[in-house]
């Protein structure tokens, strides 16, 4: 499954065990946002363990407060971070401290593929 879905506010590629979320430029992304997520979650994942990746290709805000909702998503195996920028693997670290999950920070997205895929054989 390969479905991109575009909000006001970001781009999704759903794939089968993952899916690859670019936020647009500027964003401060709130626990509102997950909204969104639950709804994608119920629609392409129900029930079934995936893995939430960021790209990081855009300068956008955080409110850390998110990743207690993001947290409650029962079937979130895993988060990870994909950027080359050191200030925003800088900030992951810090989100990281927010959330239950495996959450990890990589420099492709091949490797977030990879850990991705081996979480989910674990």
């Amino acid at each position: 499954m390969t479905d991109v879905i575009k909000y006001d506010f970001c781009t999704m590629h759903i794939y089968d065990n993952y899916m690859i979320v670019v936020i647009n430029e500027g964003v401060t992304v709130t626990p509102e946002h997950n909204n969104v997520l639950l709804n994608v979650v119920d629609t392409y994942y129900k029930n079934n363990p995936f893995v939430y990746i960021t790209h990081r290709v855009n300068s956008y805000a955080v409110d850390p407060a998110i990743y207690k909702e993001t947290s409650k998503i029962e079937n979130l195996a895993g988060f990870c971070v994909v950027s080359a920028d050191y200030k925003a693997k800088r900030n992951a670290e810090i989100e990281k401290l927010f959330l239950n999950k495996p959450f990890e920070i990589f420099d492709t997205i091949e490797e977030a593929k990879t850990w991705s895929n081996e979480l989910l054989v674990d």
